[in-house]
């Protein structure tokens, strides 16, 4: 059985301009035609931007008259949200979409400070071929609160899917070093997409075969979205075979969030 998935940090749904990109963000969401969409920095309320952008003008409004996660669903997902970070004027975090039903959900606060409100919104989804655990993070800015936070998901996953059953962990980890990637593959026996599908030039691990070095395995580059240098989101899995995958760049991207997103086919052991 195959599965489509996403992963996509958008920005709240405003350009840095603070302009909304909600609508456009819906048609870019459904161009995925993904059963699982893992969401960062989703609004769930922003009443200043409501008031401002939720009249309706020229027939159809700028902003959604409930939340995002619930507009970007649709009719063809499900939702669940994860709350994060609230303030006077609303909210926000991570939110996960999906075409199978949800039996269970949970988020579990990691904040390691009080600057920066972080979870682990938790989903078991039921596929006609079982049970999925899908783990939707957004990991801290500073690298010793990054380190605590994996440590948490780490706890979280091993008490919540023993016994190797299938996960996929995806979202912006800020990991720009990769220093998280390995100590991931050792607790959680996970793979990041691109460890597969193979994200260096063929020329560069042609190279490094003839100098029998091993291929480096790095994941790809998805931020900034017009230009992307940092490799700061990852989808890891276990208990799959990565078809394929691919960071969606252009200019369409570029305008709708700092982060490009990724979209992997997987194939479910």
């Amino acid at each position: 059985m195959k599965i489509k998935v996403a992963t996509y940090n958008i920005h709240k749904g405003v350009s840095y301009r603070s302009k909304p990109r909600v609508l456009a963000l819906k048609q870019a969401i459904a161009a995925f035609d993904a059963d699982l969409i893992f969401l960062q920095e989703v609004q769930g309320q922003h009443d200043r931007i409501a008031a401002r952008y939720g009249e309706e003008r020229h027939g159809h409004r700028h902003w959604p008259q409930g939340s995002q996660h619930e507009f970007f669903a649709g009719e063809s997902h499900q939702s669940v949200y994860g709350l994060n970070a609230q303030y006077d004027h609303g909210h926000h975090g991570n939110a996960l979409l999906t075409r199978f039903p949800i039996t269970k959900w949970t988020n579990t606060d990691i904040s390691d400070h009080a600057y920066e409100a972080r979870g682990i919104l938790h989903s078991i989804v039921e596929t006609p071929k079982g049970t999925v655990h899908c783990y939707v993070i957004h990991l801290g800015l500073f690298e010793k609160s990054r380190v605590r936070q994996v440590e948490a998901l780490i706890d979280a996953v091993n008490l919540s899917a023993p016994n190797g059953e299938p996960v996929i962990i995806a979202g912006d980890f800020n990991d720009w070093r990769n220093t998280l990637s390995a100590k991931l593959r050792k607790a959680l026996g996970v793979v990041e997409v691109f460890d597969e599908v193979g994200a260096g030039s063929s020329l560069g691990d042609l190279v490094r075969t003839l100098a029998r070095r091993q291929t480096a395995i790095r994941p790809a580059r998805t931020f900034p979205a017009a230009l992307p240098f940092f490799r700061l989101d990852r989808i890891y899995v276990r208990g799959f075979k990565v078809e394929s995958a691919e960071v969606l760049h252009g200019q369409l991207w570029a305008k709708l969030s700092d982060h490009a997103p990724i979209v992997a086919t997987l194939k479910l052991a």
